[in-house]
């Protein structure tokens, strides 16, 4: 584990580790350029697994690349995101401007389900494509399309169902209010979409009372209790606390920015003292309720604390982070830490960059 010290320490060695390591490897041996499109997963050893292509890993890291290239990492960036954008759009788009879920390796649609999570995603990659290449105008009208697809998934008590057995919940909404908050930076028409899903976390998602975002609800957007599938991810209180502290702040909401440092609040209590990581998930009493420790909640973690000026809780989560990218390949990472604080060997999943990237950008902006 490297010696940070100082969150000058972090800085230093976390653009290295993206410059030197991780976006190279993943522009290299993570992109199958016959394909043009990203690998699911990489082997501990950096060889690409042969698995079918989900639609997040195309669109995370086809944002990850585009936000590299806008921010001087990867003089490459923006070219690979944009091969990956239009090969993107060939295999997956479909018909009434939805886009599938999974692809096989020869490029047939094995599940075309329109799930709110992947067009959240393909809206995100979109926007960040759109700011590093102003001259592509045509990656504008087929984000409107999307959105205006979306109106199909409506809910009559407000929000968007998600695809599957757990069509409310919170986690496709916040990732549609990433989306439409990088919109509205860019062009007109996205605001209405923010302050409404903004509108349903503050009114609907969030416990008034203990100040915390839950995860599943009814169709009234009811919480769900524990024993029918409620439950509370300390990295989820992180990152909504990022994203309403942001909407707050350009809206000149003080009330949402004050429910944005509870529920940073509320994710803290989900830090392992023995091992200092947010854990899986809490009861609705914050017992801990999945012990294993994942890389995404850490990366939120780490841009929360920086985001809310805690630089202590920064230099903690910068280091626990730092922990889960030190592998014996240099850019892959452990997707996993068990209870006992053993990382789990396993492939190193393409999902994994866009988090390590977000929380990597305010701690370079320093």
């Amino acid at each position: 584990m490297p010696d940070l010290q100082t969150l000058a320490d972090a800085t230093s060695w976390y653009r290295e580790w993206l410059v030197d390591a991780a976006l190279p490897l993943w522009a290299s041996k993570g992109f199958d350029a016959r394909a043009d499109l990203f690998e699911e997963a990489l082997d501990p050893d950096a060889t690409p697994k042969d698995a079918p292509r989900r639609s997040r890993v195309q669109t995370r890291l086809i944002w990850t690349f585009a936000r590299a290239a806008d921010e001087g990492l990867s003089p490459i960036g923006s070219t690979v995101a944009e091969r990956a954008y239009d090969a993107y759009l060939a295999a997956y788009g479909r018909s009434g401007g939805f886009f599938a879920r999974v692809i096989d390796r020869g490029g047939s649609v094995m599940d075309e389900t329109p799930a709110l999570y992947e067009q959240a995603f393909t809206l995100l990659a979109m926007a960040a494509l759109r700011e590093a290449l102003p001259q592509r105008v045509d990656i504008t009208s087929r984000a409107a399309s999307l959105r205006e697809a979306l109106e199909g998934l409506r809910h009559p008590a407000g929000g968007f169902r998600e695809a599957g057995g757990q069509p409310f919940q919170a986690n496709a909404q916040m990732h549609l209010l990433e989306s439409a908050l990088a919109w509205e930076r860019l062009e007109p028409g996205w605001t209405a979409l923010a302050d409404e899903i903004a509108g349903l976390a503050l009114d609907r998602f969030v416990d008034p009372v203990r100040g915390l975002v839950q995860e599943f609800f009814d169709t009234d957007w009811r919480p769900l209790p524990d024993d029918a599938g409620g439950l509370i991810e300390p990295g989820h209180q992180f990152e909504w606390a990022w994203l309403l502290n942001q909407w707050g702040r350009r809206r000149g909401e003080g009330a949402a920015r004050a429910m944005a440092r509870r529920l940073y609040a509320a994710g803290l209590r989900g830090i392992d003292p023995a091992r200092q990581v947010a854990v899986g998930s809490l009861w609705s009493d914050f017992r801990v309720r999945e012990p294993v420790a994942q890389i995404w909640a850490q990366t939120e973690f780490l841009r929360a604390a920086l985001v809310f000026d805690d630089e202590a809780q920064a230099l903690v989560a910068a280091r626990s982070l730092a922990a889960f990218l030190e592998t014996p390949t240099p850019g892959l990472w452990w997707d996993r830490m068990g209870s006992d604080g053993a990382f789990v060997v396993e492939p190193s999943r393409g999902t994994a960059l866009y988090h390590v990237l977000g929380a990597a950008l305010p701690l370079l902006a320093r």
